[in-house]
């Protein structure tokens, strides 16, 4: 089944955000980050400021990704400063995406050049981060369900399977298919493996390596293994954080251990 987009990202972003920053709080600046073992809480606490105040500048000001890094402030030198950096730019970026229509166009790395784009990223981008927090204070709190499989979905379709280049060739193998299935909200998604080659003019760059497609419908027809789970922990898994319970793992353990193997390479 494909999964409906009818989530007000708007709203996500706010309580998320709020959540993560209420959270850190409550965390000694030096605490480590579980999730991020490089970062410690001030480093989090920077990330996500830096993060939505660059999507807040591309939207409110209509530049691209490198007017945008030449206008970043540097990071404040303390607690207090980065907290303050932090809410003036999770304001601003609520305030920039709720006064643009999605609709509008607006730089993004993605095929979607919309702010609709955005508004969905920076929801699921906060959720992610907000349960960094909460692993840090240790205080983990409970995920939507609705908005973790809208996760999933995006992780699926554009960080792990998304469109290709034009330059480039993907070859299925429809032996090899695995259902990814939410047991709580009923989405599911097949995806199949295969190899994308191709040279990217660009660098001259040659690729041939494994690849996964999402189908646009899940049609419920058999597929070689099957993982599932709750959207939350089906989420987490996606993006390398913790489950709250073991993912129910099922059909061949060649194509698990292939799905096994793209979902290691992470999610830059």
């Amino acid at each position: 089944m494909s999964i409906s987009h009818d989530l007000d990202y708007l709203d996500h972003l706010a309580r998320e955000s709020a959540r993560f920053a209420s959270v850190l709080e409550t965390a000694p600046s030096g605490a480590r980050v579980p999730t991020c073992p490089d970062w410690n809480a001030d480093d989090l606490l920077w990330h996500l400021g830096e993060v939505q105040w660059f999507w807040g500048t591309i939207v409110r000001d209509a530049v691209d990704a490198d007017a945008a890094e030449k206008m970043k402030p540097p990071r404040p030198a303390n607690r207090p400063g980065l907290e303050e950096f932090y809410r003036s730019a999770s304001r601003e970026l609520s305030a920039a995406l709720s006064n643009t229509p999605a609709e509008t166009p607006a730089w993004t790395w993605a095929d979607d050049q919309t702010v609709g784009f955005i508004r969905r990223r920076q929801a699921h981008e906060a959720l992610i981060h907000r349960l960094d927090a909460e692993l840090t204070a240790g205080s983990r709190s409970e995920m939507d369900a609705r908005l973790s499989a809208d996760g999933v979905d995006e992780a699926i379709r554009i960080m792990y399977g998304g469109d290709l280049p034009p330059w480039g060739t993907f070859t299925p193998d429809g032996t090899r298919t695995a259902r990814v299935q939410a047991t709580d909200t009923g989405d599911s998604w097949l995806l199949t493996f295969g190899r994308f080659t191709g040279t990217d003019p660009s660098d001259q760059r040659t690729y041939d390596e494994a690849g996964i497609h999402a189908a646009a419908k899940d049609e419920g027809g058999a597929a070689a293994a099957t993982i599932s789970g709750s959207a939350a922990d089906l989420d987490c898994w996606l993006w390398g954080r913790p489950t709250l319970a073991p993912l129910d793992r099922s059909g061949e353990s060649a194509v698990l251990g292939d799905v096994d193997a793209i979902i290691a390479q992470g999610i830059n």
